[in-house]
């Protein structure tokens, strides 16, 4: 019998593999392709070689378009991302220690309100409206805490489930030596979430890079552009230049998959850590 399942396991495996490398390259050569075309060629959106390449020159003319928009869309977006997975990071361990560590009868209303943050989705006026009360509308500060607010659900989640399997005696410990409530946690629990951290990282920086509706309600304005809308540069009533369009995609596109490459292995060990320690 383990015989003959294990035979039909390589060939899902390899199936799941094909298909997976299907759905996730042949987008981006469609998009590698028309980038590097000419305006003529990339209009007509055929999946082909380009005649012409002039990858290089349609760079240059993205970087350059509506006096270089996108150099400053880049800063904008490094700095929310940047920002915004910090206080992600440090709210979500805080909020994920005392939940573990802290049994009350409020937390089962803050579980509720922790998945709540998944399930409901946001009210974009309503939000306007508070934002335009504080002062916050139309500004970067507020754009973080808008991401700030919408990812720290799935933050905490992953935060809690890690600090669960810490022991309780790391705690008495640093108590004994005088440890207190601040340095027992950023000297001795925080150390301990480092691969739930990178993993939190690398997952909300990706989210938060590529984020195209926030931005697009909460923060309008071309001094205010993040990369993602970028992409409304190349677009216009009548005409598109479908060459520019796509390599606008690939430029911003190339950052976050690197990021991904580089740390695919930390997101699963972060992901499956607490699991396997439990």
């Amino acid at each position: 019998m383990n015989a003959m399942r294990t035979p039909t396991r390589w060939i899902v495996g390899i199936v799941g593999i094909v298909v997976t490398t299907v759905l996730f390259l042949v987008p981006f050569a469609f998009v590698f392709t028309t980038a590097a075309k000419s305006p003529q060629e990339a209009a007509r959106l055929e999946f082909s070689w380009p005649e012409q390449f002039q990858l290089a020159s349609n760079v240059v003319e993205v970087f350059q378009a509506r006096d270089y928009m996108l150099i400053i869309a880049f800063i904008n977006s490094t700095i929310l991302t940047v920002a915004s997975v910090a206080l992600m990071v440090l709210f979500g361990s805080m909020i994920a220690y005392v939940l573990s560590r802290r049994a009350s009868r409020w937390n089962g209303l803050i579980n509720g309100l922790v998945l709540a943050g998944l399930i409901i989705p946001p009210a974009v006026v309503p939000t306007i409206w508070v934002m335009q009360t504080l002062g916050l509308f139309k500004t970067l500060p507020g754009l973080i805490l808008i991401e700030v607010a919408f990812g720290l659900s799935f933050t905490v989640l992953m935060m809690r489930a890690f600090v669960s399997t810490i022991p309780r005696e790391i705690d008495e410990a640093a108590v004994v030596d005088g440890a207190g409530p601040v340095r027992l946690f950023f000297s001795v629990i925080l150390p301990l979430l480092k691969p739930v951290i990178v993993t939190i990282i690398v997952v909300q920086s990706i989210f938060v890079f590529n984020d195209f509706q926030n931005p697009l309600y909460f923060l309008p304005g071309d001094s205010n552009a993040t990369v993602q809308l970028t992409l409304f540069n190349f677009r216009s009533q009548f005409v598109t230049d479908y060459n520019l369009l796509f390599t606008n995609i690939l430029v911003i596109t190339v950052p976050m998959l690197v990021l991904y490459i580089l740390f695919q292995r930390h997101i699963v060990a972060g992901m499956t850590a607490g699991a396997v320690k439990g």
